[in-house]
Protein backbone atom coordinates (compact mmCIF):
# COMPACT_ATOMS: atom_id res chain seq x y z
CA UNK A 1 0.00 0.00 0.00
CA UNK A 2 1.38 3.83 -0.91
CA UNK A 3 0.09 6.45 0.92
CA UNK A 4 2.36 8.96 -1.75
CA UNK A 5 0.70 10.35 -4.75
CA UNK A 6 1.33 9.21 -7.90
CA UNK A 7 3.54 11.64 -10.51
CA UNK A 8 0.53 12.00 -12.14
CA UNK A 9 -1.33 12.75 -9.14
CA UNK A 10 1.18 15.45 -8.14
CA UNK A 11 1.70 17.32 -11.58
CA UNK A 12 -2.17 17.63 -11.51
CA UNK A 13 -1.91 18.91 -7.72
CA UNK A 14 0.55 21.42 -9.22
CA UNK A 15 -1.67 22.35 -11.91
CA UNK A 16 -4.74 22.66 -9.69
CA UNK A 17 -2.91 25.32 -7.27
CA UNK A 18 -1.45 27.04 -9.51
CA UNK A 19 -4.84 27.59 -11.23
CA UNK A 20 -6.67 28.28 -8.06
CA UNK A 21 -4.29 31.26 -7.11
CA UNK A 22 -4.90 32.86 -10.20
CA UNK A 23 -8.40 32.09 -11.59
CA UNK A 24 -10.32 31.31 -8.37
CA UNK A 25 -8.87 33.39 -5.25
CA UNK A 26 -9.62 36.65 -6.72
CA UNK A 27 -12.97 36.41 -7.07
CA UNK A 28 -13.99 34.51 -3.67
CA UNK A 29 -14.47 37.48 -1.24
CA UNK A 30 -16.42 38.91 -3.58
CA UNK A 31 -19.30 36.56 -4.66
CA UNK A 32 -19.39 35.50 -0.96
CA UNK A 33 -19.87 39.01 0.08
CA UNK A 34 -22.33 39.76 -2.62
CA UNK A 35 -24.07 36.23 -2.30
CA UNK A 36 -24.15 35.28 -5.76
CA UNK A 37 -23.08 32.26 -7.83
CA UNK A 38 -19.73 32.44 -8.62
CA UNK A 39 -20.18 32.33 -12.36
CA UNK A 40 -16.66 33.33 -13.69
CA UNK A 41 -15.11 30.72 -11.18
CA UNK A 42 -17.40 28.15 -12.68
CA UNK A 43 -16.27 29.33 -16.65
CA UNK A 44 -12.50 29.00 -15.09
CA UNK A 45 -13.23 25.79 -13.93
CA UNK A 46 -14.59 24.53 -17.21
CA UNK A 47 -12.12 26.33 -19.26
CA UNK A 48 -9.86 23.45 -17.54
CA UNK A 49 -12.04 20.77 -18.28
CA UNK A 50 -12.79 19.91 -14.53
CA UNK A 51 -16.99 19.03 -14.77
CA UNK A 52 -15.25 16.19 -16.82
CA UNK A 53 -13.32 15.23 -14.45
CA UNK A 54 -14.72 12.17 -12.41
CA UNK A 55 -17.04 11.61 -15.80
CA UNK A 56 -15.95 8.19 -17.59
CA UNK A 57 -14.55 8.50 -20.52
CA UNK A 58 -17.40 6.49 -22.90
CA UNK A 59 -19.28 9.78 -22.51
CA UNK A 60 -16.73 12.24 -22.84
CA UNK A 61 -14.95 12.62 -19.54
CA UNK A 62 -11.65 11.87 -18.13
CA UNK A 63 -12.86 8.68 -15.81
CA UNK A 64 -10.35 10.65 -13.05
CA UNK A 65 -9.70 8.17 -10.14
CA UNK A 66 -10.94 9.26 -7.07
CA UNK A 67 -7.54 10.66 -4.71
CA UNK A 68 -7.52 13.02 -8.44
CA UNK A 69 -11.19 14.35 -7.66
CA UNK A 70 -10.29 14.86 -4.22
CA UNK A 71 -7.10 17.13 -4.87
CA UNK A 72 -9.07 19.12 -7.25
CA UNK A 73 -12.20 19.40 -4.64
CA UNK A 74 -9.29 20.17 -1.97
CA UNK A 75 -7.64 22.92 -3.99
CA UNK A 76 -10.78 24.83 -5.16
CA UNK A 77 -11.90 24.93 -1.61
CA UNK A 78 -8.82 26.24 -0.52
CA UNK A 79 -9.31 29.42 -1.73
CA UNK A 80 -13.33 29.02 -2.42
CA UNK A 81 -15.51 26.75 -0.50
CA UNK A 82 -18.50 27.53 -2.86
CA UNK A 83 -16.90 27.05 -6.29
CA UNK A 84 -15.47 23.81 -4.36
CA UNK A 85 -18.96 22.59 -3.59
CA UNK A 86 -20.27 23.97 -7.43
CA UNK A 87 -17.75 21.39 -8.85
CA UNK A 88 -18.99 18.86 -6.83
CA UNK A 89 -23.16 19.18 -6.88
CA UNK A 90 -23.27 17.67 -10.13
CA UNK A 91 -21.49 14.68 -9.59
CA UNK A 92 -23.77 14.39 -6.53
CA UNK A 93 -26.65 14.45 -8.81
CA UNK A 94 -25.70 12.39 -11.53
CA UNK A 95 -23.75 9.35 -9.62
CA UNK A 96 -27.37 7.45 -9.24
CA UNK A 97 -27.57 8.12 -13.01
CA UNK A 98 -23.76 6.91 -13.89
CA UNK A 99 -24.71 3.83 -11.52
CA UNK A 100 -28.24 2.68 -11.51
CA UNK A 101 -29.47 4.19 -14.95
CA UNK A 102 -30.43 3.35 -17.88
CA UNK A 103 -27.59 3.68 -21.13
CA UNK A 104 -30.08 5.79 -23.01
CA UNK A 105 -30.52 8.33 -19.57
CA UNK A 106 -26.72 7.77 -18.87
CA UNK A 107 -25.66 9.30 -22.88
CA UNK A 108 -28.54 11.86 -23.05
CA UNK A 109 -27.06 13.63 -19.80
CA UNK A 110 -23.62 12.57 -18.63
CA UNK A 111 -22.02 13.96 -21.89
CA UNK A 112 -23.31 17.39 -21.47
CA UNK A 113 -22.40 17.96 -17.60
CA UNK A 114 -18.86 16.86 -19.02
CA UNK A 115 -18.42 19.71 -20.94
CA UNK A 116 -20.22 22.12 -18.55
CA UNK A 117 -23.68 22.88 -20.76
CA UNK A 118 -25.31 21.52 -18.30
CA UNK A 119 -25.18 21.02 -14.23
CA UNK A 120 -26.91 18.95 -11.65
CA UNK A 121 -28.51 19.04 -8.17
CA UNK A 122 -29.08 16.48 -5.68
CA UNK A 123 -33.23 16.43 -3.86
CA UNK A 124 -33.17 13.98 -0.89
CA UNK A 125 -33.78 16.24 2.64
CA UNK A 126 -37.19 17.84 3.28
CA UNK A 127 -38.14 20.27 5.74
CA UNK A 128 -39.20 17.66 8.18
CA UNK A 129 -37.03 14.60 6.36
CA UNK A 130 -33.09 15.13 6.80
CA UNK A 131 -31.36 12.60 8.40
CA UNK A 132 -34.26 10.53 8.75
CA UNK A 133 -34.76 10.03 4.83
CA UNK A 134 -37.87 7.34 5.12
CA UNK A 135 -39.74 10.53 6.65
CA UNK A 136 -40.10 11.71 3.32
CA UNK A 137 -43.77 13.40 2.09
CA UNK A 138 -42.79 13.80 -1.57
CA UNK A 139 -44.89 11.41 -4.12
CA UNK A 140 -44.83 10.30 -7.86
CA UNK A 141 -47.76 8.60 -8.69
CA UNK A 142 -47.80 6.39 -11.93
CA UNK A 143 -49.92 7.77 -14.47
CA UNK A 144 -49.31 5.60 -17.39
CA UNK A 145 -46.24 5.86 -19.62
CA UNK A 146 -45.83 8.80 -16.87
CA UNK A 147 -45.06 9.31 -12.84
CA UNK A 148 -47.17 12.93 -11.52
CA UNK A 149 -44.47 14.28 -8.91
CA UNK A 150 -46.01 16.29 -5.94
CA UNK A 151 -44.09 17.45 -3.02
CA UNK A 152 -41.00 19.67 -2.16
CA UNK A 153 -37.42 19.30 -1.53
CA UNK A 154 -35.22 21.57 1.24
CA UNK A 155 -31.59 22.77 1.11
CA UNK A 156 -31.58 21.95 -2.26
CA UNK A 157 -28.03 23.03 -3.60
CA UNK A 158 -27.35 24.81 -7.01
CA UNK A 159 -31.33 25.38 -6.56
CA UNK A 160 -32.52 27.19 -9.89
CA UNK A 161 -28.89 27.27 -11.48
CA UNK A 162 -29.18 23.18 -12.07
CA UNK A 163 -30.65 22.28 -15.41
CA UNK A 164 -31.45 18.34 -13.73
CA UNK A 165 -32.99 17.26 -10.63
CA UNK A 166 -32.53 13.77 -9.14
CA UNK A 167 -35.17 13.22 -7.22
CA UNK A 168 -36.66 10.58 -4.20
CA UNK A 169 -39.86 10.74 -3.78
CA UNK A 170 -42.42 7.78 -2.27
CA UNK A 171 -43.75 5.76 -4.90
CA UNK A 172 -45.88 3.10 -1.85
CA UNK A 173 -46.12 5.44 1.61
CA UNK A 174 -47.13 2.56 2.88
CA UNK A 175 -44.06 0.69 2.50
CA UNK A 176 -42.39 2.97 5.26
CA UNK A 177 -39.00 4.21 3.51
CA UNK A 178 -38.76 1.27 1.67
CA UNK A 179 -41.18 2.84 -1.11
CA UNK A 180 -38.86 5.23 -2.34
CA UNK A 181 -37.90 5.67 -6.13
CA UNK A 182 -35.65 7.95 -7.84
CA UNK A 183 -36.21 10.08 -10.80
CA UNK A 184 -34.32 12.35 -13.15
CA UNK A 185 -36.65 15.60 -13.86
CA UNK A 186 -35.86 18.65 -15.97
CA UNK A 187 -36.01 21.96 -14.42
CA UNK A 188 -38.01 22.98 -17.33
CA UNK A 189 -40.83 20.59 -16.98
CA UNK A 190 -42.34 22.93 -14.58
CA UNK A 191 -40.19 22.67 -11.23
CA UNK A 192 -40.32 25.93 -9.31
CA UNK A 193 -38.00 27.42 -6.86
CA UNK A 194 -39.96 29.40 -4.21
CA UNK A 195 -36.93 30.63 -2.06
CA UNK A 196 -32.99 30.63 -1.33
CA UNK A 197 -31.60 31.08 2.31
CA UNK A 198 -29.79 33.74 3.24
CA UNK A 199 -26.62 31.54 4.76
CA UNK A 200 -24.01 31.62 7.25
CA UNK A 201 -21.38 30.20 4.75
CA UNK A 202 -21.01 28.93 1.36
CA UNK A 203 -22.81 31.94 0.61
CA UNK A 204 -21.97 32.18 -3.14
CA UNK A 205 -23.70 28.50 -3.68
CA UNK A 206 -26.98 28.81 -4.19
CA UNK A 207 -29.29 27.15 -2.02
CA UNK A 208 -32.74 26.49 -1.69
CA UNK A 209 -36.56 25.26 -1.71
CA UNK A 210 -37.26 22.98 -5.16
CA UNK A 211 -41.22 22.34 -5.78
CA UNK A 212 -42.69 19.62 -8.08
CA UNK A 213 -46.61 20.59 -8.35
CA UNK A 214 -47.69 18.23 -10.83
CA UNK A 215 -44.80 17.75 -12.54
CA UNK A 216 -45.35 15.00 -15.02
CA UNK A 217 -41.96 12.64 -15.75
CA UNK A 218 -41.73 10.35 -17.88
CA UNK A 219 -41.36 6.43 -16.81
CA UNK A 220 -37.98 6.60 -19.08
CA UNK A 221 -36.17 8.66 -16.39
CA UNK A 222 -37.19 6.59 -13.60
CA UNK A 223 -33.68 5.50 -12.05
CA UNK A 224 -33.88 1.97 -10.94
CA UNK A 225 -36.82 0.27 -10.54
CA UNK A 226 -39.42 1.21 -8.20
CA UNK A 227 -38.88 0.79 -4.41
CA UNK A 228 -34.51 0.72 -5.17
CA UNK A 229 -34.62 4.61 -4.11
CA UNK A 230 -33.25 4.76 -0.39
CA UNK A 231 -30.50 2.08 -1.60
CA UNK A 232 -29.75 3.90 -4.96
CA UNK A 233 -29.35 7.14 -2.26
CA UNK A 234 -27.28 5.56 0.38
CA UNK A 235 -24.89 3.95 -2.09
CA UNK A 236 -24.57 7.72 -3.76
CA UNK A 237 -23.81 9.61 -0.65
CA UNK A 238 -21.23 6.86 0.18
CA UNK A 239 -19.24 6.99 -2.54
CA UNK A 240 -19.76 11.29 -2.50
CA UNK A 241 -18.94 11.91 1.45
CA UNK A 242 -15.29 11.35 1.10
CA UNK A 243 -15.08 14.17 -1.28
CA UNK A 244 -16.90 16.28 1.29
CA UNK A 245 -13.87 15.73 3.24
CA UNK A 246 -11.41 16.92 0.85
CA UNK A 247 -13.49 19.74 0.21
CA UNK A 248 -13.29 20.42 4.69
CA UNK A 249 -9.46 19.74 4.01
CA UNK A 250 -8.79 22.19 1.56
CA UNK A 251 -10.77 25.01 3.86
CA UNK A 252 -8.35 23.67 6.57
CA UNK A 253 -5.89 23.86 4.69
CA UNK A 254 -6.61 27.33 3.29
CA UNK A 255 -6.86 28.73 7.14
CA UNK A 256 -3.39 27.16 7.97
CA UNK A 257 -1.49 28.77 4.90
CA UNK A 258 -3.33 32.77 5.45
CA UNK A 259 -2.68 32.33 9.39
CA UNK A 260 0.88 31.44 8.76
CA UNK A 261 1.79 33.79 6.43
CA UNK A 262 0.05 36.89 8.83
CA UNK A 263 1.86 35.33 11.83
CA UNK A 264 5.31 35.79 9.73
CA UNK A 265 4.42 39.67 8.86
CA UNK A 266 2.61 40.53 12.23
CA UNK A 267 5.14 41.70 15.23
CA UNK A 268 4.35 41.95 18.86
CA UNK A 269 6.73 42.47 21.63
CA UNK A 270 9.43 43.99 18.79
CA UNK A 271 9.24 40.38 16.89
CA UNK A 272 7.28 38.70 14.35
CA UNK A 273 4.16 36.53 16.21
CA UNK A 274 5.44 33.28 14.39
CA UNK A 275 8.45 32.99 17.22
CA UNK A 276 5.60 33.08 19.85
CA UNK A 277 6.22 29.45 21.45
CA UNK A 278 2.35 29.25 21.95
CA UNK A 279 1.38 30.42 18.54
CA UNK A 280 3.91 28.16 16.81
CA UNK A 281 1.84 25.18 18.70
CA UNK A 282 -1.31 26.14 17.82
CA UNK A 283 -0.17 26.87 13.62
CA UNK A 284 1.88 22.98 13.98
CA UNK A 285 -1.53 21.26 15.44
CA UNK A 286 -3.32 22.75 13.53
CA UNK A 287 -1.60 20.98 10.44
CA UNK A 288 -1.11 17.70 12.58
CA UNK A 289 -4.92 17.33 12.18
CA UNK A 290 -5.41 18.50 9.21
CA UNK A 291 -2.84 16.27 7.60
CA UNK A 292 -4.43 13.31 9.56
CA UNK A 293 -7.79 14.05 7.49
CA UNK A 294 -5.74 13.96 4.22
CA UNK A 295 -4.82 10.88 4.41
CA UNK A 296 -8.22 9.69 5.95
CA UNK A 297 -9.87 11.46 3.15
CA UNK A 298 -7.08 9.80 0.62
CA UNK A 299 -7.64 6.43 2.36
CA UNK A 300 -11.65 6.30 1.55
CA UNK A 301 -11.17 7.56 -1.80
CA UNK A 302 -8.74 4.59 -2.56
CA UNK A 303 -11.07 2.54 -1.08
CA UNK A 304 -13.60 3.62 -3.79
CA UNK A 305 -11.03 3.55 -6.34
CA UNK A 306 -10.21 -0.29 -5.44
CA UNK A 307 -13.94 -1.08 -5.66
CA UNK A 308 -14.67 -1.31 -1.76
CA UNK A 309 -13.09 -4.84 -1.30
CA UNK A 310 -13.88 -5.30 1.95
CA UNK A 311 -17.12 -3.53 2.08
CA UNK A 312 -15.41 -0.84 4.45
CA UNK A 313 -16.49 2.09 2.20
CA UNK A 314 -19.83 3.37 4.93
CA UNK A 315 -17.28 3.23 7.41
CA UNK A 316 -14.43 4.84 5.78
CA UNK A 317 -16.34 7.79 4.17
CA UNK A 318 -18.03 8.36 7.48
CA UNK A 319 -14.81 8.14 9.24
CA UNK A 320 -13.28 10.40 6.93
CA UNK A 321 -16.27 12.83 6.10
CA UNK A 322 -16.54 12.99 9.82
CA UNK A 323 -13.32 13.13 10.89
CA UNK A 324 -12.07 16.01 8.10
CA UNK A 325 -15.14 18.43 8.42
CA UNK A 326 -14.45 18.63 12.57
CA UNK A 327 -11.16 19.41 11.86
CA UNK A 328 -12.13 22.21 9.10
CA UNK A 329 -13.99 23.92 11.86
CA UNK A 330 -11.27 23.54 14.78
CA UNK A 331 -8.83 24.70 12.32
CA UNK A 332 -10.32 27.61 10.80
CA UNK A 333 -11.52 28.49 14.39
CA UNK A 334 -7.45 28.81 15.74
CA UNK A 335 -6.95 31.03 12.61
CA UNK A 336 -9.28 33.57 13.56
CA UNK A 337 -7.82 33.50 17.06
CA UNK A 338 -3.98 33.55 15.73
CA UNK A 339 -5.12 36.89 14.01
CA UNK A 340 -6.56 38.30 16.92
CA UNK A 341 -9.06 41.14 16.25
CA UNK A 342 -8.10 40.99 12.76
CA UNK A 343 -9.57 37.43 12.35
CA UNK A 344 -12.94 38.67 12.83
CA UNK A 345 -13.11 40.99 10.96
CA UNK A 346 -14.11 40.52 6.88
CA UNK A 347 -10.89 42.38 5.85
CA UNK A 348 -9.73 38.93 6.33
CA UNK A 349 -10.91 35.67 4.93
CA UNK A 350 -10.18 33.29 8.27
CA UNK A 351 -13.78 34.32 9.19
CA UNK A 352 -15.22 32.93 5.54
CA UNK A 353 -13.00 29.98 6.51
CA UNK A 354 -14.82 29.55 9.38
CA UNK A 355 -18.08 30.10 7.93
CA UNK A 356 -17.36 27.77 5.39
CA UNK A 357 -16.56 24.96 7.70
CA UNK A 358 -19.40 24.81 9.64
CA UNK A 359 -21.51 23.22 6.80
CA UNK A 360 -19.26 20.31 5.91
CA UNK A 361 -20.49 19.08 9.75
CA UNK A 362 -23.67 19.05 8.89
CA UNK A 363 -24.52 18.25 5.41
CA UNK A 364 -24.48 14.94 3.38
CA UNK A 365 -25.36 13.50 6.81
CA UNK A 366 -24.72 15.56 10.07
CA UNK A 367 -21.39 14.26 11.80
CA UNK A 368 -23.90 13.01 14.49
CA UNK A 369 -24.89 10.21 12.02
CA UNK A 370 -21.79 9.39 11.03
CA UNK A 371 -20.82 8.35 13.64
CA UNK A 372 -24.16 6.39 14.11
CA UNK A 373 -22.54 4.44 10.68
CA UNK A 374 -19.22 4.17 12.31
CA UNK A 375 -20.74 2.62 15.63
CA UNK A 376 -23.15 0.66 13.64
CA UNK A 377 -19.70 -1.03 11.58
CA UNK A 378 -17.64 -1.26 14.96
CA UNK A 379 -20.49 -3.30 16.71
CA UNK A 380 -22.20 -5.95 13.81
Amino acid sequence: MSFDLNEEQRAFRDVMHAFVDERIEPHAAHYDREQIYPQLSFDACVEMDLPALWVPEAYGGAGADMVTQAIMAEEIARACASTSVTMLISKLGMLPIMNFGSEAIKQMYLPRIATGEIQASYCLSEADAGSDVAAMHTRAVRDGDDYILNGSKYWITNSGVSETYTVFASTDPEAHGHGITCFLVEKDWGVEFPKHEDKLGLRASPTGEVVFSDVRVPATHRIGEEGEGFKIAMHTLDRSRPTIGAQAVGIAQGAIDFAGNYMKGRKAFGAPISELQGLRFMLADMAIRTEAARALVYRACATIDAGDPDNQLSYLGAAAKSFASDTAMSVATDAVQLLGGYGFTKEFPVERFMRDAKITQIYEGTNQVQRVVVAKHLLK
